[in-house]
């Protein structure tokens, strides 16, 4: 048995779900102000002055910070249902249905939320490892990520769940250079749709 890795926004979808997944749960208010608190940040983004980390720390605070997890919760479900499935690339998908009818180990490694990643993991069967909203003792989210944003930690957290010398081929497929540390870790290398080694 194989292991696939793989990254989600720009690699399974044709877009940046995280962005659109945070567009539909902000409030009126939410969208009117970020304009002014997270433009200048996707600015500095865009020139590659502020990493994809930092801007995702900012929008998650500004967001979720005070909202009900129960709800987030729901809405992720719902976006996962209703929105993913015309944000996926077929090539993808049909990659990920290769590596299931070969019974290989499937993760999705992302740097965006389970809030709707673990529903559309599980309904295609694979793992997932991933950022996660920190809920706080009464119920509601703290804007924060539980253990931090797990981005730039992705080679760590595979290597933390899987024993790499017990598969017999390693696969990863990314877009970002968030993703190089895992593409480090395979045999072979997929980056942007190409296979580079």
């Amino acid at each position: 048995m194989d292991l696939a890795l793989i990254d989600f926004d720009h690699t399974v979808t044709t877009c940046d779900s995280y962005a659109r997944f945070l567009r539909r749960v902000a409030s009126p208010q939410q969208l009117a102000a970020a304009k002014w608190s997270v433009g200048p940040w996707l600015a500095g983004y865009r020139l590659g002055l502020v990493s994809a980390a930092a801007l995702r720390i900012r929008v998650t605070r500004l967001t979720f910070a005070g909202r009900e997890a129960q709800e987030m919760e729901a809405a992720g479900h719902c976006y996962a249902e209703e929105v993913l499935p015309g944000l996926l690339r077929p090539r993808m998908m049909e990659r990920i249905a290769w590596h299931r009818a070969r019974g290989d180990t499937l993760v999705l490694v992302s740097g965006s939320l389970d809030a709707y990643l673990r529903p559309w993991c599980a309904r295609h069967g694979l793992d997932l490892i991933c950022n996660r909203l920190e809920p706080t003792a009464d119920g509601l989210l703290s804007g924060r990520y539980l253990d931090g944003d797990r981005g730039r930690h992705k080679a760590a957290d595979i290597r933390a769940r899987y024993d790499l010398s017990t598969y017999g081929r390693v696969f990863a497929y990314g877009d970002s250079r968030e993703d190089r540390p895992m593409l480090a870790l395979a045999h072979e290398r997929w980056y942007r749709g190409r296979r580079i080694a």
